[in-house]
């Protein structure tokens, strides 16, 4: 009876699982040539549930979002894209012989020389101080004390040794260099010359000045006045050197800024100018007439004759 019992269980159960293969569609999978079940979904019964929780970023794109971003990316980005083989057929389709040259105004530029010649110049100064640092040093304060310069006097081959004879000529070339900064300033034809111009209008300066105290002595030697003309002729030379001395910044600071500044350089120029020379004058008269009795109207065409009369000519050979 138990043996019944269980084969009846046993053919129920195969029953029930035939059945329920039977109700299972089939498909057939054309890669693996193999019959394999898979479950069917009903699109009619699929429930679509919106998002909410997720960011907007974070959430897949619906069909109208994704049919503006394909719109967007056909467009491009913008710009062009860069194409190394478009440039090089553009280069090579050119004519390279036109060249297309934007117009402007030259900068204007200094020359180099002129920074060296000026610090030659100072280097020169530097080895004078170095060498006769207290004869130096007596010019300098000769220059604002009577009793300085009665004791240069006294020294008759100071005025005649090699440290004034360099002062000299250092005193010619750094005037030079002011006037040739000057001429540039004011545009004169010389100017293109350059160094030549320079060179030039040095030595016309030192020519005029070395002149001037050969014929003083002259003089000094003709009319028997040798000491009231030894004692101007060294307020002269003090007044060189001091004039040399303040020039060097001046002509530096001239040569390092642009020529539309060069009206206040010329202007600070004639200003040391006429203090140094006026006030030597005035200490040269002083002294003149303090010890010797003429007509004054003599000095005055002195003054007329050997100091404004040269800086005339000299101004006008440069070509102001």
């Amino acid at each position: 009876m138990l043996k019944k019992v269980i084969w009846f269980t046993s053919l129920c159960f195969c029953a029930i699982i035939f059945t329920i293969k039977a109700q299972v569609p089939t498909r057939l999978d054309s890669n693996a040539n193999a019959l394999f079940l898979t479950p069917v979904l009903d699109s009619a019964n699929l429930v679509v549930q919106r998002d909410t929780i997720s960011p907007t970023l974070l959430r897949p794109l619906d069909s109208i979002a994704q049919a503006k971003l394909a719109d967007s990316l056909s467009k491009g980005f913008g710009f062009p894209i860069f194409n190394a083989d478009a440039l090089i057929q553009n280069y090579v389709s050119k004519d390279n012989n036109i060249l297309t040259v934007q117009k402007g105004d030259l900068l204007p530029k200094g020359d180099v020389w002129v920074l060296t010649t000026i610090m030659v110049l100072i280097f020169i100064f530097a080895l004078l101080n170095q060498t006769f640092s207290k004869q130096l040093t007596a010019i300098i304060q000769s220059f604002f004390s009577n009793r300085i310069l009665t004791n240069l006097n006294k020294e008759d081959n100071l005025f005649t040794s090699w440290l004034f004879l360099v002062l000299f000529v250092q005193f010619g070339f750094t005037v030079g260099l002011f006037f040739y900064l000057a001429a540039q300033f004011k545009r004169l034809g010389e100017v293109q010359t350059g160094f030549q111009f320079y060179i030039t209008i040095s030595l016309l300066i030192i020519g005029f000045y070395g002149l001037k105290i050969v014929v003083l002595k002259l003089l000094g030697f003709i009319f028997n006045i040798q000491k009231p003309v030894g004692e101007y002729i060294s307020i002269l030379y003090l007044s060189y050197f001091n004039v040399s001395l303040l020039f060097m910044p001046l002509v530096l600071a001239f040569a390092l800024s642009p020529l539309k500044y060069g009206v206040y350089y010329i202007g600070i120029a004639v200003v040391l100018l006429l203090i140094i020379f006026v006030f030597q004058f005035i200490r040269a008269g002083i002294n003149i007439i303090s010890n010797y009795r003429f007509p004054k109207v003599y000095l005055i065409l002195y003054f007329c004759t050997l100091e404004i009369c040269p800086i005339l000519i000299l101004i006008k050979a440069i070509g102001f």
